[in-house]
């Protein structure tokens, strides 16, 4: 099969590998797989986790050839997980300590023609829903589950509280069409890239301001979809006492967050990582049911031509939120 392999730092080679090892898992075509901001760390050399050579990719969707589900459309939850620990029982499979997801060894990822996975882990696209739109239930499972999360810290209702999030990518985007989901009417988004903040106005209808212009202590949630030492920083200024501050973002680990204020002040802060099992077939059901919006803030571009897009991406030349590859 025909894959975009990740080869070095700022490489990635559009080559033939071998297709994946038959086994118990289902195998599904590929029909569209989203470019992750995880995966440009690693195409940046940032994320030990994913040395080369690797497969990245990991929000993808599809037709099912072989398995349970065959001659269906899916979409795939990229985690898998053990179902014995006791996160897992729990139901927080998203902790639990032994997962696996796709993009990292021991399993390649989708940016390839071909790729095995666990029934269990698949949903099957209605007839009515686009296989490019279902690519975009894994990253905005991730924001689903940031908000829900958020909203049990809150104090009062969602529909009160004044909303930040902080970055207008698709971590960014999915979060303020989650938080309007779950029935926020007042959300801004800060992004930094003046032609993506129009885009994601233009098309997503959301108020955008630039880092400059949030204001301090306006906010009662705020969701740093970007995860710089600035962007914590911006947060713990612009959140109000007694407020929530979310962070999904992996730029950096470094530090920026105010813990005198957080302290004094009562603020929550906490992180969230992906989704459990339970957010991701709720994402799914939410977009199917069109409760996320239009979907229409992609750009579409063939898996051979992705090396040009990781580059078009680190250049800042792509105003849209997400590309999503075809192989």
């Amino acid at each position: 099969m025909k894959a975009l392999v990740y080869t070095g730092v700022e490489s990635l080679d559009y080559r033939d590998v071998s297709d994946p090892v038959e086994g118990a898992d289902s195998l599904i075509k590929v029909e569209a797989v989203g470019i992750c901001g995880s995966d440009m760390h690693a195409y940046l050399g940032h994320d030990e986790r994913r040395p080369a050579p690797l497969i990245l990719g990991h929000e993808a969707s599809g037709l099912v050839i072989e398995g349970p589900m065959q001659g269906k459309r899916v979409t795939v939850n990229p985690l898998v997980t053990c179902g014995t620990c006791p996160a897992c029982l729990e139901g927080r499979t998203n902790i639990c300590p032994n997962r696996q997801i796709i993009s990292m060894p021991p399993r390649e990822g989708g940016f390839a023609e071909l790729l095995s996975m666990p029934a269990g882990n698949l949903i099957e696209i209605p007839d009515r829903f686009s296989t490019t739109d279902a690519a975009l239930a894994e990253p905005i499972a991730v924001c689903w589950h940031a908000v829900r999360l958020a909203e049990a810290a809150l104090y009062g209702e969602m529909s009160d509280a004044r909303c930040l999030v902080i970055g207008g990518g698709a971590i960014g985007v999915g979060s303020a069409l989650s938080l309007r989901a779950f029935g926020a009417t007042d959300v801004t988004v800060v992004e930094a890239n003046p032609d993506r903040a129009a885009f994601v106005a233009e098309r997503c209808d959301f108020a955008t301001v630039t880092p400059a212009d949030v204001p301090e202590n306006g906010f009662e949630l705020i969701i740093d979809a970007v995860g710089y030492r600035a962007t914590r920083a911006a947060a713990c200024a612009a959140v109000r006492p007694g407020g929530v501050i979310t962070h999904i973002g992996l730029g950096d680990a470094n530090d920026g967050l105010d813990i005198r204020r957080l302290t004094l002040q009562e603020i929550i802060f906490f992180g969230t990582y992906t989704y459990t099992a339970q957010d991701f077939r709720d994402t799914a059901q939410a977009m199917f049911g069109g409760r996320l919006g239009d979907l229409n803030w992609i750009e579409e571009r063939g898996l051979a031509d992705g090396a040009a897009a990781f580059a078009d991406l680190r250049a800042g030349k792509v105003h849209a939120p997400k590309i999503v590859l075809h192989p």
